[in-house]
């Protein structure tokens, strides 16, 4: 990152009065502290949760006689000082596309000498780049008008995206709705690129190419966080846990409810204590835990409607997580006990 790069940015995270914004969420100590007795009520929800009647969702009919079962599990997060560092790193202005072997090495020689390894320096540029994405958007339509009259002018996507640093993919869609295309038409325009004029495609091809955040298919790295999942219930069925995986859930809730409601990855029907903390299921997330925002705000939310079902539970992050993410009553894990070694095959059987 360039110093101008460096000074922008600085002045990007600093709130009117020039005092310099503190990276990362509230201090985790201070939250547990904060949480205490809700975290307690959640525990004891976790706990109760096979005397209930009628049982809680995802449980058979009939009683369930639950086993017990303990597990220690070593966790090494990162600390929040080496993710603010490596995150002033790994995001730069103007770039929002998957990233080259050559920045990618230096990315690694970067993190060498921290507790960071270069995949998790990578999945929190993901997160960065995300909460950019989100946070930015009203900016960019507010630019609407004059990104389009750039465009018609000649200015390209990628173009534009480097100059006012938002994602390709996102430019070319206000740009082609301030142009007059409707949302509908945009839609279905990107479902099937060669339906548009030969200028529109060319700029669909360059765009969806740089831009990781907004790309249509991200199919790849769905079915990487679906061999993920398997791997995790793999381990605990291994272990002699029952359990129910999601996919029969979502199926027997779309028949019960017309859609998915409360669906973790795995719902334990044993009574299942990790590190000293029950855990009533757990929730699979194939990227690094970071302290952003946006992934800390989106997780809580949707780790919120399985507490208030099933009591505690955990998440356990494929590239680890940062010491200071917390979240009441989530447990947070990493992939250390799991064999990882069918995530690398090349074209990983799901």
């Amino acid at each position: 990152m360039s110093q101008r790069d460096q000074r922008r940015s600085s002045r990007q995270r600093r709130p009117q009065g020039g005092r310099r914004q503190r990276y990362g969420g509230p201090k985790r100590a201070t939250l547990e502290e904060r949480e205490a007795f809700r975290v307690k009520v959640m525990d004891g929800r976790a706990k109760d949760r096979f005397k209930r009647s009628p049982p809680p969702m995802g449980f058979p009919d009939e009683p369930v006689e639950p086993t017990s079962f303990s597990f220690d599990w070593a966790v090494e997060p990162v600390p929040l000082a080496c993710e603010e560092k490596v995150a002033g790193k790994v995001v730069r202005r103007g770039e929002f596309g998957w990233v080259s072997d050559e920045r990618v090495d230096e990315i690694a020689r970067f993190v060498d000498a921290e507790p960071m390894n270069t995949d998790q320096a990578l999945s929190l540029r993901s997160a960065l780049l995300q909460q950019k994405t989100v946070y930015s958007h009203g900016r960019l339509k507010s630019k609407g008008k004059e990104l389009a009259k750039l465009y018609r002018n000649g200015t390209s996507i990628l173009d534009l995206s480097k100059k006012f640093d938002f994602p390709p993919m996102n430019v070319f869609r206000v740009v082609l709705e301030a142009n007059g295309w409707s949302k509908n038409k945009i839609k279905e325009s990107f479902r099937d690129p060669a339906s548009m004029k030969a200028r529109e495609q060319a700029e669909f091809e360059a765009a969806e190419a740089a831009d990781r955040v907004s790309n249509v298919d991200q199919s790849e790295t769905q079915l990487r966080a679906d061999l993920f999942e398997d791997i995790l219930s793999d381990w605990f069925e291994t272990q002699g846990v029952r359990l129910r995986r999601q996919p029969e859930m979502v199926k027997e809730q779309q028949e019960a409810h017309g859609r998915p409601v409360r669906t973790p990855d795995l719902l334990f029907l044993d009574d299942v204590t990790i590190n000293g903390q029950p855990v009533a299921w757990i929730d699979a997330k194939h990227f690094y835990g970071a302290d952003v925002d946006f992934q800390r705000k989106k997780m809580k939310k949707q780790m919120q409607r399985y507490i208030d079902e099933w009591g505690s539970g955990a998440i356990v992050f494929r590239h680890g997580f940062c010491e200071n993410l917390y979240l009441p009553g989530v447990l947070m894990l990493d992939a250390s006990p799991l064999d990882l070694s069918r995530l690398s095959e090349p074209n990983p059987d799901v």
